[in-house]
């Protein structure tokens, strides 16, 4: 009997849970990725060596959400200047600058993915004294720390989250703000794993998040394999819970806040914060310091992102769901206004309104740790 118990064990099948997000390969020559396009029928891991690998799992999807981007970034800059064959240290920062840009031109509205490749960036700089080998050396430990700084920080978010809502609750989230999204615990999604440690037993909603299903393919299935108390709803069902009365509080990610608490975050946010408002829930924000650019007056200042035209018109669908030529617009994120927001959750605290003060307050505090 022990056997046969021992033996089931060892073959239990892996679910998300077993892989990291983002992580450097053993030998140290390569970014390794879940691919999140392949879930959640097939859980595959990729391997990413060239600065063409890299760009393009950012680009299209492989690895997403705001922090893993970040992280993904740092890990492939590192990567590629380890392969720098250059002796001296001109030649050496002038490669990793034009590696820099290629990556960073991958999405542009996830602030993450600059903020990362600028740290690294600065590594370079304020060590021109040093050779190219310890300058990689140093680059590799920024990456890592980076990676590591994000479990510390989503963990940060969730604590404070957690102490907005009470045991029993009924949450509602949108798009993948997970544990997919960052290296551990996510965002939005922080809260409701801590509260699952501590015997919460959330009831939480996940929007199905159109056209790219992050919400169907990634919270759903993360959550479900997590054991938690999870309900798949489509986007157009949001006002419907809320009515019910089955919402108590709305948690979501975002890739940008502006200086005055504008967020922009995957579409239909927006649609969500609107629907809160009206039926009296509180619609916060989980954004780590690193999403807040001060330098961005309001989300009109956002650049929005434009995704291809077949996302919406056949990309999961068996045969084409719309007519050929029709025009398509295909935003991947929307500008939440901070009127809507409740409040802006942080690793040093949560903000609230007027955010033009607090949030220059929460970065302040971040700054002096």
């Amino acid at each position: 009997m022990q056997e046969k118990l021992q033996k089931e064990t060892m073959e239990r099948k892996k679910t998300i849970r077993d892989y990291e997000t983002v992580a450097l390969s053993e030998d140290g020559k390569a970014v390794v990725i879940l691919d999140q396009t392949k879930l959640p029928g097939t859980i595959e891991q990729l391997r990413l060596e060239t600065a063409e690998q890299i760009r393009e799992a950012i680009y299209l999807l492989k690895v997403r959400g705001a922090p893993a981007i970040g992280v993904a970034a740092a890990l492939g800059a590192y990567v590629l200047a380890k392969q720098s064959r250059a002796v001296k240290y001109d030649d050496f920062a002038g490669e990793f600058a034009r590696n820099k840009e290629f990556l960073n031109s991958a999405r542009p509205t996830a602030v993450n993915l600059s903020w990362a490749l600028n740290r690294m960036e600065s590594v370079v700089k304020n060590n021109a004294d040093k050779s190219v080998e310890e300058i990689q050396e140093l680059l590799r430990r920024e990456a890592l720390g980076i990676r590591e700084e994000d479990i510390r920080v989503c963990r940060a978010i969730g604590e404070y989250g957690l102490s907005l809502v009470k045991p029993h609750d009924g949450i509602l989230t949108h798009c993948n703000a997970g544990r997919l999204a960052t290296i551990r615990y996510g965002t939005a999604t922080a809260p409701i794993y801590l509260g699952q440690e501590k015997g919460y037993a959330f009831r939480v909603f996940a929007d199905e998040t159109r056209p790219l299903l992050q919400g169907a393919r990634l919270t759903a299935c993360e959550l479900h394999s997590a054991g938690v108390d999870v309900t798949l709803i489509c986007d157009n069902m949001s006002g419907a819970v809320m009515r019910n009365g089955w919402v108590d509080a709305v948690f979501v990610g975002c890739d940008r806040v502006a200086a005055n608490g504008d967020t922009a975050n995957k579409i239909g946010t927006s649609v969500v914060a609107a629907v809160a408002k009206q039926y009296q829930v509180p619609f916060y924000v989980c954004a780590p310091t690193s999403t807040i650019d001060m330098d961005t007056p309001d989300g009109d200042g956002i650049r929005i992102e434009q995704r291809p035209e077949d996302e919406v018109t056949q990309m999961w669908y068996r045969e084409r769901m719309a007519p050929e030529g029709i025009r398509v617009y295909n935003p991947a994120f929307d500008v939440t206004d901070h009127t809507l927001i409740s409040g802006i959750v942080t690793e040093y605290g949560v903000a609230r309104p007027p955010y033009s003060s607090s949030l220059r307050k929460i970065c302040r505090a971040g700054k002096q740790i």
